[in-house]
Parts: C-alpha cells; structure tokens; sequence
C-alpha cells in the first residue's frame, strides 16, 4: 500500500485501485457484477446451492461469506422518514452552509459526517444511544477515533455544537412548515415539547434543517433461505450471525464467516472488524480449512529449545497478527521430546483447548504468548493520560498498561478454557514490561527477566558462553549447560575476543 499513497489515511479509492491491481496480478478468479439472490442447500449431498441475480447457478461443499454488513440501521421511529440516509445524504458541504443539522449516531460515521459539515453549518447536534467512546479510552479501534472529533472539542469550548444521549424508541420527528422537531414520549406516552409539557429549556426545543441518519450497518440474513438461515448473535451483537471460534455457522455446518462479517468473536475487543485486523482473522480461517480439507498442518517451525527465546523475542518485535488482533491470535510454543520445540504462529486463542484438532500438531507442555492491556486500563471514560501510566521497571511489568507481550506456562495441555473463552490461570505467568517503543530487545529491561522465566520452565541453564567459560565449567562440573554442550563440545563456540572478554568481564556475564 505504500507505493499507492504516503498517507496515513489514504483515500478509499485508494484501496479499490491495489485490490485490482492484485487481483490482476494473481489473475484472481472474481465474478465481477455478481449478485447472490438466494442461498439454499441441496438435499441430495448436502452442498451449498446459490443463485445470482441472472438465474446463474452455484454449488460448493464449503462457503465462505465475506459480504461485511451492508445493510443500514434504521430505526422504528415515529417520522423516520423526514431524515436522510448516511447513504444517500449529500457529501457536498456547501448543501449544509448556514443549516442547522442533527445527526443521529454516535459512532466514528456519525462523528465522521458531523466533522465533514460542521464548517459549513449553522450548527451541529449529534445524538447517540449511549455516552460517547473515545477509542483512546477503550482501546477499541471501532470507537470514536480522534481524527473525527472534532466536535467534541467545539462542545466542551463555548461552541454551539453538541453531543447528547436520548433513547429513540421515545424518539418522534415531526416536520412543521418545513423545519424538522424533535419531540419525546415520556413515561406516560405524552409527546414532550410541542405540547407544552417539556421544561422552557428543553435540549432539543429549536427545529433543524436536516437530520442525518449514521446508525451504522448490520448483515444481510436475506440471502439465505431457511435451510440455510444462520443464527443471529444473541444482545447487541444481533447484527452479526452467531459463529463458533473457528469461524463456522453456529447452526449450519460448513457454513463459514470471514472478513468484518467475524467480527462477533471479537466485537469490542480486538481488530476483527477492520482491515488491519480481519487479514490475520481470514487467513486463520484459510489455515483452518487447509487442515481439515487438505491434511495441511498449521504454520508452525520445529526449533530447539535453547532457541525458544530468540523465536519469541522476533515474534513479539515483529509479528503484525499476534498485535493487531491482540487477545484474539496468540502464538504457541509446545514442547516436545528430544530437546525441541513446536512454535506455531497466529492461532485463535479460543482454540487453544482444540488445539491438537484444529493444527494437526501435537499438545504438551505449552507457552502462549499474548499481546495485553493493563486489565483495568481500558474502559469508557477511563483517563488513559494521567502522571503514572506507564512503568519502565521490568520489576513491575505486570503493571504495565500498554500493549505488551504476556506469556502463560501451562504445565499440561489446556483441555478447558473459561466460560468467555479467556485463558485459563496459567502456571506461570511472565509479563514483558511495557515499552514506549515498542521494542521488546532490551537486554535488561526485556531478555534477561524472559531467559529467566524459561530458565525456570526448562530447569537449565539458557545463557550463551564463551569458550573459555565452557572450557572453565567443563573441568569444575559434571553437569555442563546446553549452549556448552551443543556449542563448545562440538567445537564451534566462539572464542571470544580479548575486548570483548575484559567488556563480558565487566559486566560479571562469564562463568
């Protein structure tokens, strides 16, 4: 995407032009202008049957669906229809200029409109279901993003501007020779304001020019037809289908969910709703799929375990999966016979109690490392600036509020996890202590108190040695560490140069 634009908020457009660009690259096969009218399932062998628009017929074993949430909220409201559409309304800010403008929402679309036309209006109301979530808050990318809130800072600074909190179930617009009212049921089913009974300082007591219309989206369950009808998530989730970890239909088999449709499993959580997040979540489901049509096992490398701390060090340094989709893909280390290890990337956390199931690859001893919040840093509301918010102590990592990496030790393969599909408790916990940065690779601050976790795992000694020492603890010891053993013993330790020797010397790092 870099050699498309060198903004950090690229136009859409942008986008639209590297997806055919790759495509074409890959000579992907796409259907372009391709509509599915209908999904059903065939009685004979059981395999999905869709139709588009043209009468073209579809069959598949497996289907994916990956059409996001298409479909506007609108709600049933007493006067709906004198407001217009976040689809439809007019982008063109000089159609607002000298208007007064309410915008229903209060989501990053509601705040994103009122940003677009605020310079232009007379004034702006945003009024939301609930107080407003600032996503610095909440650690929740889908929240109230900064560059678009600008209104909050002309409503908390004298400005005219405003945000407020109403149920819309007691909701009713009414136009009046040409200007819209918002009027209120109380609990008595009167209608507040126009009918004198609302107090003379009424919020909402002037007219509008406009309403807008920025509910947000919900998924389209009108494709499917009752063979085939997947499930809605149950409370504020109902405009997702309801899915199991591994991103399958709750209800119909087969039946899988990819892109922001998945957002469910991590809805108000993680990145699954947005691009940056839901390329880590499809390709999980993609590995699912290799291992149970193909036999192909989940990536993954077989490493010695004196390597275990330099393959976790690049992973949390580096892996973009594991950080975007924080809490929801974790990577796993296994320890197997022999001295070696299994390091499997990217795998859904809320698998881990399937694990052997769902990679292909054996269970035992088991490490996850995860991507972390301070537990009671995030939260609406919650002040996420104040003086002591982060800690460089490696003593007080687990403390440490910002994104960082947490590893578990489990000492048997994790059979059950908690009701929320959360870890278990782990018997032993290490905590990287948080970095400013974002580099983990301090020697004392981030890799030596990691060595020292494994070293209490493994029960050995996972220091790097000279020669010199190795030829040193080879004559006062029967036992010699592992990095002796498979280094020096073999004669392939370095020797260690005189400067280097007197700095190591310094620094009490020789045996």
């Amino acid at each position: 995407m870099t050699r498309y634009s060198n903004r950090l908020y690229p136009k859409a457009g942008i986008l639209v032009k590297y997806l055919n660009d790759f495509a074409n690259k890959l000579k992907l096969k796409i259907s372009y202008n391709t509509e599915i009218k209908s999904i059903s399932k065939q009685l004979v062998n059981n395999s999905f049957l869709l139709e588009d628009q043209h009468g073209n017929w579809y069959t598949c074993n497996d289907l994916i669906v990956s059409t996001g949430i298409p479909i506007e909220n609108v709600p049933d409201i007493k006067g709906i229809e004198h407001t217009e559409s976040y689809g439809t309304m007019s982008l063109n800010r000089d159609d607002y200029e000298g208007q007064t403008v309410l915008i229903l929402g209060g989501g990053n679309a509601a705040f994103e409109t009122a940003d677009n036309i605020m310079e232009s209006t007379n004034l702006v109301h945003v009024m939301g279901r609930s107080r407003v979530r600032l996503a610095w808050s909440t650690h929740y990318v889908g929240d109230v993003r900064a560059v678009n809130n600008r209104i909050l800072d002309n409503y908390q600074l004298k400005s005219q501007d405003g945000f407020l909190e109403k149920a819309f179930s007691q909701v009713s617009i009414v136009k009046h020779e040409g200007k819209l009212y918002v009027d209120f049921y109380d609990s008595e089913g009167r209608i507040l304001n126009k009918t004198g009974v609302a107090p003379d300082n009424y919020s909402l007591r002037d007219p509008y020019d406009k309403i807008l219309r920025c509910l947000g989206f919900k998924f389209d369950f009108s494709i499917f037809n009752g063979t085939v009808m997947p499930e809605k998530c149950p409370g504020k989730r109902s405009k997702y289908p309801l899915i199991t970890p591994d991103f399958q239909s709750h209800n119909v088999p087969r039946l899988w969910f990819a892109g922001a449709t998945a957002h469910s499993l991590d809805w108000k959580k993680s990145a699954g709703g947005f691009i940056h997040g839901y390329r880590y979540t499809a390709r999980s489901l993609h590995r699912v799929l290799e291992w149970k049509n193909h036999g192909i096992k989940w990536k993954h490398h077989v490493i010695p375990q004196n390597q275990i701390l330099n393959y976790i060090t690049k992973r949390v340094n580096e892996a973009s999966g594991i950080y975007q989709m924080f809490s929801i893909l974790v990577d796993i280390v296994v320890y197997v016979n022999d001295g070696q290890a299994i390091y499997i990337e990217e795998f859904p956390s809320k698998l881990l109690d399937q694990l052997e199931s769902y990679s292909g690859l054996p269970s035992g001893p088991t490490i996850v490392v995860n991507m972390e919040y301070g537990k009671t840093f995030s939260g609406a509301g919650r002040d996420t600036f104040h003086e002591d918010r982060a800690t460089l102590d490696p003593s007080r990592a687990h403390i440490s509020n910002f994104l960082h990496p947490v590893l578990y030790f489990y000492r048997q393969p994790v059979k059950v996890l908690e009701r929320d599909y959360s870890l278990p408790k782990p018997d032993r916990m290490h905590h990287i202590v948080e970095d400013f940065l974002t580099k983990w690779t301090g020697p004392f601050s981030h890799l030596v108190p990691l060595r020292r976790f494994l070293e209490q795992i493994q029960g050995e000694d996972l220091r790097n040695f000279f020669s010199q020492s190795c030829f040193k603890l080879a004559m006062t010891n029967a036992n010699l560490p592992r990095r002796c053993k498979e280094y020096f013993m073999q004669g392939s330790s370095l020797p260690g140069e005189s400067s280097i020797l007197e700095i190591a010397q310094s620094q009490n790092l020789l045996a």
